[in-house]
This record gives structure tokens, C-alpha cells and sequence, in this order.
């Protein structure tokens, strides 16, 4: 009998992906658990072995750091933040319905984006704006915590910190994160990242952006324009600045969900699952993990049970499933949703025909 999952699957999800309106680029990485399979493809501009920002699936290193800490002893989920943060950037941070929430915020609510604080790279202004679409436009600045906690102090939270049932994305969650780290460790969310993340493993390609005049990492795309912010990129460590290349975010994806950094039945500790909105980006949001919502009828007679990692804003992703011990890692570097959809479906269709 023909093998379900082999090289020409993978080669025609890597081509319809580029042949996607709005994707000029992209690298997709399948591997079995098992070791049996393993493939990489390129479509576009891309090639392999292309060093790219990894944007938010950086979070899933936050994840690990966070836990290792915890396993050290030296960090526990329901810490207050204020146990670890100055309070020039805490001070009435969370103000809802007239009263301050600040001091009831956990560690925890950070990582789980449960504390309800807004997040401050897609608040509307008054003018219709947001920094994101300021971003988006060219406008390449950095962004520091101190600018960031002070933008959000004027902002109303979502909800008060731990509400059952809910959850809200927010990249300030991240930032506060990445201080917390770098306090109970002093050293920088980059040098922790090394130490605890990248030497263990001997990534060489792998590294936080952080000197702006290098171009080693490829530009994405907004739209058909490639956009190029290295400040911005060089500003957020915690949150999404990663550089990375499909091999070696594959190699840290394995690693995630085997026993190389903790011991896997951590992983069900991280299943505190809340429905992120609004579609068609609909997902799921654990404690530091995300999971793929995949409706019944896209694979009626076997359901697809879990698909669990990260999606990252410029496209990139890191996808495993259990279901049929299969991981996913790339990017179609393309920062609206056009990416996303070409990659989840190009993931959905590998998966289904392995079900088979």
C-alpha cells in the first residue's frame, strides 16, 4: 500500500501555498515523531535554509523558559508581577470599573492572556489608528516597556484579571513577561534564551534580533510590499523577536514536546483552554500554548482531536498533532491572514490524508 504521508504531499501543500493570492514566500517543515519522515520545501522567494522572524511563535519560547524556571523553584505561576516588577511600570496599570486590579495579577494571567490588560499593538485610537497600522504603513520605530505601560495605563482593561471563560490577546502580557524574566534572572530575555534554549539545543541559525543594521533575516510582506521595521523587530525580544529557520524551529518544536525541557505530561498543565475571537483566525489559548480550532466536518469520520503550538503575526507557525505524531514549522511570511489560511490548510490536508 502507497505511503500516505510522503515527499509529493508535502511538495504539492508546499506549491499550492505559493500559489495562494497575497503569499510571495514560504517554507514548510513536516517530520514524524517517529524520525521515519522528514521533509522541507521552499515555494517563492524563500529557500530552506532562510533565516526568518518567527514573530510570536517566539512565545512558545517564553513558555519554556517560564516553566523552567518553575522547575528551578525560582518562579511560580501565581505570583503577583508586582513581586517582580518596579512600580513606575505597574502603578494602576489595570483600573477597571473604578477599581485597581493591578496587585491581583499573576503570572499565570500574563501567559495565559487572562489578566484583561489591552493590548497595546492593535488598540484603536481616537483617530481610527492603531500602532500596528502605523507599523504597517513604514513607520519603524521602537518600542519600549516603559512607552508601552504607559499607553495602556489610559486604556480601559478588557475584563477583571482571571474572569472565568475569558481571554484576550496582548502582546503587553508578553512584554511583562519578558521584564519578569529578565528580573528573577538578570540577564537579558536574549541571553536567557541562549542559555536555557538555543546552546541546549546547538542552534547556530537561531538568535534575538537585536542589531538593526543586519539583514540576515528576509523581510515580510504586507500585502505585495515587502516591509522591512528592524527597530520595531529589535524592541520586542519577549513578545515576537525571534529569527530563526524552518530546521531549527523544528529541532525546539520537537524538543517542546518530548522530554528535552521538562517532562511531557506538563504539557496537559497547559490545556487551560479559552476560545480566542474573532473568526476566521478562531483558536484556542492555553497557559503559554495554543491549539488550533478545527471544525467537525473537516474531517467528519476521524476528527482531528488537537493541533497544538503557535501561530506567529508574519505567518510563521509551529504546529504538533498528536493524532498522528506529526510536526509543522515554517512560515509563509506574509503578515495579513492570507498566510495563515494557506498554511493551515496545506497542515489539515497532510493530517487528514495520514488519517486515512
Amino acid at each position: 500500500m502507497a505511503r500516505r504521508l510522503n515527499k509529493e504531499l508535502c511538495e504539492n501543500a508546499i506549491k499550492k501555498i505559493g500559489e495562494k493570492k497575497g503569499v510571495f514566500s514560504a517554507v514548510l517543515s513536516v517530520e514524524k515523531g517517529d524520525k521515519s519522515f522528514s521533509w522541507v520545501g521552499a515555494t517563492g522567494s524563500m529557500s530552506v535554509g532562510d533565516q526568518f522572524f518567527i514573530a510570536s511563535v517566539t512565545k512558545l519560547y517564553v513558555t519554556t523558559v517560564v516553566l523552567s524556571l518553575i522547575k528551578e523553584g525560582k518562579l511560580n505561576l501565581e505570583d503577583r508581577i508586582v513581586e517582580y516588577l518596579p512600580n513606575y511600570l505597574t502603578h494602576e496599570i489595570h483600573v477597571f470599573n473604578g477599581k485597581d486590579y493591578t496587585s491581583d495579577i499573576t503570572v499565570k494571567h500574563l501567559i495565559s492572556n487572562t489578566s484583561g490588560i489591552p493590548d497595546y499593538f492593535f488598540h484603536k485610537q481616537s483617530n481610527g489608528k492603531t500602532f500596528a497600522s502605523d507599523l504597517l504603513e513604514g513607520r519603524d520605530i521602537s518600542w519600549e516597556i516603559e512607552e508601552t505601560m504607559n499607553y495602556v495605563r489610559d486604556l480601559t482593561p478588557k475584563f477583571k484579571p482571571g474572569k472565568k471563560n475569558k481571554a484576550a490577546y496582548s502582546d503587553t502580557n508578553y512584554q511583562l513577561l519578558g521584564q519578569i524574566i529578565e528580573t528573577i534572572t538578570n540577564k537579558s530575555v536574549g541571553e536567557v534564551f541562549q542559555e536555557y534554549i538555543f546552546s541546549k539545543l546547538c542552534l547556530k541559525q537561531t538568535y534575538i534580533y537585536e542589531d538593526v543594521t543586519s539583514k540576515e533575516p528576509i523581510p515580510f510582506y504586507y500585502k505585495n510590499k515587502e516591509l522591512w521595521v528592524p527597530n520595531y523587530m529589535a524592541s520586542i525580544p519577549a513578545e515576537g523577536g525571534i529569527v530563526s529557520t524552518a530546521e531549527e524551529l523544528m529541532l525546539f518544536l520537537r524538543s517542546f514536546f518530548s522530554d528535552v525541557f521538562f517532562k511531557r505530561e506538563v504539557i496537559n498543565d497547559l490545556k487551560k483552554w479559552n476560545l480566542l475571537m474573532p473568526p476566521p483566525s478562531l483558536f484556542y489559548y492555553g497557559i503559554g500554548l495554543e491549539k488550533l480550532f478545527v471544525p467537525r466536518f473537516i474531517s467528519p469520520l476521524k476528527p482531528i482531536k488537537e493541533i497544538l503550538g503557535f501561530w506567529g503575526q508574519t505567518g510563521s507557525f509551529a504546529w504538533y498533532n498528536p493524532d498522528t505524531d506529526l510536526y509543522f514549522t515554517g512560515t509563509t511570511n506574509q503578515i495579513n491572514g492570507a498566510g495563515h489560511t494557506a498554511a493551515m490548510k496545506a497542515i489539515l490536508n497532510i493530517i487528514k490524508a495520514e488519517l486515512k
